[in-house]
């Protein structure tokens, strides 16, 4: 099966925890946000899918995962489906149902860090509610990142397959999009971050392994892996980096 990916153009987003694993996956699947419109690709098709006439279910937001006839949103349940197409999920019920309850924790994650820099709302600028986010990074600097770090420092220790990663004896997808978020961080908090990690051994290690993976270290050295930026999740302000 082909898959297609419809995602914003020039952001990773949330659409990099789907591009992981179609990576690492070596998956035949073609990333729309990459395509120029006049070649149907970018932001208007993505709007089609979003808005266009007789889609039966049309998703909220991207991304969004063509399979077949399927049409499949949130980055979570798109997972969720893949998990075990792409082998990475467990087999067993209470294996992959585990890996997604990782994975919506992780979700919740990355809002709490996007907020960081946008806390009255997305439709303001960064510049509009810079002083919100200052306050807004410091509470979660001090209290909400150790608490997510040390959490998945915990499920990582505590995972009794034996494993390199969280769940059973293999890297899950939620190992993938674990590793993308310790990226991120670094882009975003390099100082706090540093700080942060100190304590999370198999974290780090965890990034290492995941992005040592052969697939990925040729995708992120390629030209389809976006480079992070200020308008995406993870964004560096240097005042922001208690």
């Amino acid at each position: 099966m082909r898959y297609e990916l419809y995602y914003w153009p020039g952001i990773q987003g949330r659409g990099e925890f789907v591009r992981l694993a179609l990576e690492d996956a070596g998956a035949d699947y073609l990333d729309l946000a990459l395509v120029p419109e006049d070649q149907g690709g970018g932001v208007p098709a993505m709007t089609r899918l979003l808005e266009g006439e007789g889609i039966e279910r049309p998703g909220f937001a991207p991304p969004l995962l063509k399979a077949g006839r399927q049409l499949i949103g949130q980055t979570a349940n798109i997972l969720l489906f893949l998990g075990s197409r792409l082998d990475l999920a467990p087999r067993d019920v209470a294996g992959r149902l585990w890996t997604h309850q990782l994975q919506l924790t992780l979700a919740d994650f990355v809002v709490e860090i996007h907020d960081t820099h946008h806390p009255l709302g997305p439709t303001l600028y960064y510049e509009q509610q810079r002083a919100a986010a200052k306050r807004r990074s410091k509470e979660f600097l001090a209290h909400r990142l150790p608490k997510f770090l040390g959490y998945f420092e915990r499920v990582l220790q505590r995972n009794s397959g034996g494993g390199p990663g969280m769940v059973g004896t293999r890297l899950t997808y939620a190992d993938l999009s674990m590793a993308q978020i310790i990226a991120g961080l670094r882009y975003a908090f390099p100082s706090a971050s540093r700080r942060a990690l100190a304590s999370c051994s198999g974290l780090c290690a965890l990034h290492d392994e995941v992005f040592a993976r052969p697939r990925l270290k040729r995708y992120l050295s390629s030209e389809r892996r976006i480079a992070f930026n200020d308008d995406d999740i993870f964004r560096r302000y240097p005042e922001l980096d208690g």
